[in-house]
């Protein structure tokens, strides 16, 4: 039994020299991560799935109060010919017509446009005069200018332009100078 101690002694010696010898000359040693470097590791890969996470929740709340704001642009597109209508027709009562009858369609007018406006439905304010920008304003037609300060510039304004939120849903459409 002795001898069997003594030779797995000798064989376990050996191997240990083997090891050694590896570990000096660099051959076949792969050294296996410290649970530390796994602990990192793991730790980063976490803070960037949480990060990612993060930024997803953001991108998708963003994308849904737009969808929100602008969902009904449509129908408010729709609703602008109505608007159109009502002043039009406010302008020829008070012409024309007598005072109450005036009054209601002022009434029923003011109530319309401020529910456009409570939905986020905002008028341009266009005079004549300001200057000419493409970003706002829609240019019908141009004339010669009236005056040499409004060459270039807004004479007239034909049909009102709105904005919804931030963005143009319909253009001013103007006359300008020449």
């Amino acid at each position: 039994m002795e001898n069997q101690d003594i030779n797995e002694e000798s064989i376990n010696n050996q191997e240990v020299n083997n090891i050694q010898d590896e570990a000096v000359s660099g051959e076949n040693v792969t050294a296996a991560p410290s649970a530390e470097e796994l602990l990192a590791e793991e730790k980063d890969r976490y803070i960037r799935l949480y990060a990612e996470f993060e930024n997803y929740k953001k991108r998708t709340a963003k994308e849904k109060m737009e969808f929100f704001q602008y969902a009904n642009q449509d129908m408010m597109v729709s609703m602008l010919g109505v608007l159109d209508d009502f002043e039009r027709a406010l302008k020829e009562i008070a012409k024309n017509g007598n005072t109450s009858d005036l009054q209601g369609v002022e009434l029923i007018y003011q109530k319309f446009k401020n529910k456009l406006t409570e939905k986020g439905l905002k008028p341009m304010e266009v005079n004549a005069g300001d200057t000419f920008n493409v970003d706002f304003h829609e240019a019908i037609t141009q004339i010669p200018a009236p005056s040499e300060d409004l060459k270039g510039k807004i004479v007239d304004v034909i049909e009102t332009g709105y904005i919804l939120g931030d963005k143009v849903i319909r253009f001013a459409k103007v006359v300008t100078g020449n």
